[in-house]
């Protein structure tokens, strides 16, 4: 019997934003075999695994996430034979790969879709959907869409379709059989093909309520009735996803849930996931009280059901960390999340310390751009394609060809400062940074016991875990670190001329 701890439960974990990471045949967009070329940026980074976001047929509305069939390839990104092989090479460099299932809607493009739109009222087709009648002249409910603007769009023949995103990503039933098959076939397809763990895109919105209740003003409490996020109701599709992936050994599932502790602990109850993310880490300014309470509560939600949180550093949906948290900063959380219980989720340019780049208003893509009438700019300067090489080739190096590459996104004057090629050789750059500790972190913290939180001054976060004390800085003065160590084992930025610990800085010792 193997009584190893699995290996999803402390992983760091690499997201590939496909579109930005890499491209390999020159149209100016990522894909698979960009990866491919690259996964040896992975290795001799150090990460566990690679997290991909979605490569399937899509309609391209919402950069993939408003697919058209979940079990084929689109062909800019590549093909399964792609897939394949990027896990066998994978495979073969000790990484794992987790997919991401995107199960709260299709594309308008879908053929379901297309056969309810052409059916008219009443036709089976539409029931796998959240299709109503209008209210009078208006749509059944006053919902307003995640991206802007009313969430219920007209058929044209007084039923209209609920679409909590994009106007192109209608939502699906959960209550429909077909639409339960369908996604469980979805999950057994990708699993059979090697994935070793899945991600759950919009996690908490598979359930809605009857009739469309209007969401209720103000903020959420625990126990609150939300007329379509966290319902209980939708812990009965997370129980079957679980019960899937129990047919196959060490496979697991991650929930995208956004919110505090109370939110996200019952998708890891022993008999649902085994991960969902610490979102609301995200938006915790940087500060060593604010963190430390945040980072507390998702422990102790996390401990309840035997499980481990899953940090997210960054993501494709949220402001660069270099930007939320500043240059120096961004790398001292990464730090902490990396000396914590639990899988660490870095997002795939965040190693370089890539910043939020600031778009005009004609390179935007992100569909929220649009549904909010420009008020709010979305997602995009998270998702500027990564910078490999210096050449001032127009894309530095991250297309195979020359300058007359246009890519999907524009990237800024001077990315190539912040290139791979430049990071690998300079002096505490953030990828220096991360590719030292990743190394410490699995030999002296990730078999170490649960943290003990240790006294420490006004902007100090201090905790051990066995021998290792971790040691954040936030204050407005560089602290000492003789009292919370002899030996120094990683630091985020380098120590002043007394071996003091600048702010914002981390710093393990023992």
């Amino acid at each position: 019997m193997n009584d190893a701890p699995p290996w999803w439960r402390d992983a760091v974990v690499y997201q590939v934003y496909l579109r930005s990471f890499a491209d390999s045949d020159g149209d100016g967009t990522g894909d698979l075999r960009g990866v491919l070329e690259h996964l040896d940026h992975l290795v001799e980074l150090g990460v566990e695994a690679l997290w991909l976001n979605p490569f399937y047929v899509s309609g391209e509305a919402d950069a993939g996430y408003d697919v058209v069939n979940h079990r084929a390839v689109d062909p800019v990104m590549g093909t399964l034979g792609d897939i394949d092989e990027l896990l066998e090479q994978a495979h073969a460099r000790g990484l794992r790969v987790v997919g991401d299932v995107v199960a709260n809607h299709t594309s308008t493009h879908h053929p379901w879709f297309e056969e309810a739109r052409r059916g008219g009222p009443g036709h089976p087709a539409r029931a796998r959907y959240h299709v109503a009648p209008g209210r009078g002249d208006g749509p059944p409910s006053d919902w307003q869409s995640l991206f802007g603007g009313p969430a219920w769009e007209p058929f044209g023949d007084c039923e209209w379709y609920l679409h909590l995103f994009d106007v192109e990503q209608p939502d699906l039933n959960w209550e429909h059989p077909d639409v339960t098959a369908d996604v469980e076939r979805t999950v057994r397809f990708w699993l059979d093909r090697g994935f070793d763990g899945l991600r759950f895109d919009a996690a908490g919105a598979l359930a809605k309520a009857p009739g469309y209740p209007p969401v209720p003003a103000g903020e959420r409490h625990p126990g609150d009735d939300h007329p379509y996020s966290d319902r209980p109701e939708v812990h009965r599709v997370h129980r079957r996803f679980a019960q899937v992936l129990a047919e196959r050994p060490y496979r697991f599932g991650v929930a995208e849930i956004w919110g505090p502790p109370w939110v996200g602990e019952p998708y890891t109850r022993p008999d649902e996931l085994q991960q969902a993310f610490a979102m609301d880490l995200v938006f915790t300014p940087l500060d060593a009280g604010a963190l430390g309470t945040v980072v507390r509560g998702y422990l102790d939600a996390a401990a309840r059901q035997g499980r481990r949180p899953a940090w997210p550093h960054g993501n494709h949906d949220v402001t660069r960390a270099a930007t939320r948290w500043g240059p120096e900063g961004a790398p001292a959380v990464l730090l902490v999340l990396l000396a914590l219980p639990g899988a660490t989720y870095l997002y795939a340019g965040d190693e370089l310390g890539l910043p939020e780049v600031e778009l005009a208003d004609d390179d935007l893509r992100d569909p929220t751009w649009w549904r909010s009438r420009g008020t709010e700019r979305g997602r995009d300067g998270a998702r500027v394609p990564l910078p490999w090489t210096r050449a001032e080739d127009g894309h530095h190096g991250f297309s195979p060809q020359g300058p007359g590459v246009r890519t999907w996104l524009p990237q800024p004057p001077g990315w190539g400062d912040r290139s791979v090629q430049d990071q690998r050789v300079e002096p505490w750059s953030p990828l220096r940074v991360v590719r030292a500790a990743l190394p410490v972190r699995n030999s002296a913290l990730r078999d170490a016991p649960w943290p003990t939180w240790l006294p420490a001054p006004d902007g100090v976060l201090a905790f051990r875990r066995g021998g290792t004390t971790c040691v954040l800085n936030t204050g407005a003065e560089p602290l000492p670190l003789d009292a919370w160590g002899s030996e120094l084992l990683a630091n985020s930025r380098p120590l002043d001329e007394h071996g003091r610990l600048p702010s914002p800085g981390t710093a393990w010792l023992r």
